[in-house]
């Protein structure tokens, strides 16, 4: 999958939440390494499998989008606004909230908001489906090859149809 043709601010936001998601990942395996068995021994067991399946999906989000998938877009966003509540919940509910933990739990839930609303700027520019070949046409975007016939390009102007 190529990004070329795609507006630098959506490759820059794709890039931010897929290194936010990566980012992520890495601090639950982390915090699985190193918080022994079972792990988040702390939380309610529906809450430790929430945290605990982050160290999958979070990374399988960065490699959906980094691929120009909408999975990955569709995961991201509801990855990150239920780790943002889970989040909340652990901090506010569970725990004796400390000025570090309502930090982190901000920062989630602003990442989160921020991902829900770029998501309909970064949508259209992501490819549904499965992952082609190279050279073999992906028939996603009308509007950024020419029509046939039409080696100029003009007349396929964004969302028109053929």
């Amino acid at each position: 999958m190529t990004w070329h043709g795609v507006p630098r601010r959506i490759r820059l936001t794709v890039a931010a939440l897929a290194l936010v998601l990566t980012y992520g990942g890495i601090v639950h395996i982390v915090q699985l390494a190193t918080g022994g068995w079972p792990p988040y021994a702390w939380a309610p067991p529906s809450l430790a499998l929430d945290f605990t399946s982050l160290t999958l999906l979070d990374p399988l989000a960065a490699a959906l989008l980094a691929t120009r998938r909408t999975a990955g877009l569709h995961l991201a966003t509801l990855v990150l606004a239920t780790d943002a509540a889970a989040n909340w919940y652990a901090t506010y509910r569970l725990l004796d909230p400390t000025w570090p933990a309502r930090t982190a739990q901000a920062a989630i839930t602003v990442l989160a908001l921020a991902s829900l609303v770029a998501a309909p700027r970064v949508h259209p520019w992501l490819r549904r489906g499965r992952i082609r070949s190279r050279g073999e046409s992906t028939g996603d975007f009308p509007a950024l090859h020419p029509r046939r016939g039409d080696e100029s390009g003009s007349g396929a102007g964004r969302g028109s149809v053929h």
